[in-house]
């Protein structure tokens, strides 16, 4: 009678990591746990499959000729479930998702990760649209959207994706000079670059302790106008980590100054309930979400 395949399982992993520590942590055990698997699988073949060599475990010359079966064993029964999941896959009829993002966020973020969640789920064809507030989305023609702004949203399931905390961000050429940011009032020698009204420059300013200087000579309506205008150096803007993060990364764009003040508004992941229903839209919406919490963390301000 053969021992439990789980035994083998085992250990394949000890074998292969020449630790049971490790093995553990593999496999999401305990270390006595693994150690009792494989004391039980040496019992029941009546070998050693071990020797001990300082902190790590050594195959025996029966441990390693078992280790070459189980090895091929193991990638064989991979080799089938992989297949199996293929053809799982293939015969599902192809879903086709309409999401709807902000540029400036799809862009600077979640586009290129797009490209993972298709690639996971290989029979939804996704198609992307852009949008910022809601009463823009044609909702007659998107299944998903990620929103900037605030509920509620009757009729509509909504999930905060991440709060958005801005801070101010400019071309490194701002930091020299004789008007080099150095403390809040330092960004008054620079345009402001503004999206709205100026509401977000002002309450970043008065948590500052900073007179507001009035009406910009410049609106953008178009958010990536605003990180190019930055990163040529025109003026300082005021970003969250998650949209600046590539360019700080980069260094086309850097945080002058530790000030940040929550946003107005925030990105929020929306679709119908009835939608919600659905396999496909269910699984983007909790990728998406999973997605978000893994984005860069607001950086601590001082302010």
């Amino acid at each position: 009678m053969l021992p439990p395949l789980h035994a083998f399982k085992v250990f394949e992993v000890v074998a292969r990591l020449g630790h049971v520590g490790a093995a553990a942590a593999e496999l999401h055990v305990t270390p006595g746990a693994v150690s009792q698997q494989l004391r039980s699988l040496q019992l029941h073949l009546g070998v050693e499959l071990f020797t001990k060599t300082g902190r790590r475990l050594m195959l025996t010359e029966a441990g390693l000729g078992l280790r070459q079966s189980v090895g091929a064993a193991m990638a064989e029964i991979g080799e089938g479930v992989r297949n199996l999941t293929a053809q799982r896959i293939d015969s599902q009829a192809e879903v086709v998702v309409n999401i709807c993002i902000p540029p400036v966020l799809g862009t600077t973020w979640l586009a290129p990760l797009l490209f993972a969640f298709m690639a996971d789920h290989r029979h939804v064809r996704l198609q992307v649209s852009s949008g910022v507030e809601f009463h823009a989305i044609d909702w007659r023609r998107t299944d998903v959207a990620i929103v900037y702004g605030n509920p509620p949203w009757p009729g509509f399931w909504w999930r905060m994706l991440h709060g958005v905390y801005l801070m101010p961000v400019c071309s490194p050429q701002l930091l020299r000079g004789p008007h080099a940011i150095r403390q809040p009032a330092d960004v008054l020698h620079h345009r402001l670059l503004h999206e709205d009204d100026g509401s977000e420059w002002r309450r970043w300013l008065a948590q500052a302790r900073v007179k507001y200087p009035g009406a910009a000579d410049i609106y953008f309506g178009d958010f990536a106008l605003i990180l190019q205008a930055a990163r040529d150096g025109h003026g300082v803007a005021l970003v969250d980590d998650v949209i600046s993060a590539r360019d700080l990364d980069e260094g086309r764009l850097v945080q002058p100054l530790t000030q940040r003040v929550p946003a107005a508004k925030n990105y929020h992941c929306i679709c119908s309930q009835e939608n919600l229903a659905k396999p496909e839209i269910g699984a983007l919406v909790d990728w998406l979400i999973d997605q978000a919490s893994r984005a860069p963390a607001p950086r601590i301000g001082l302010g």
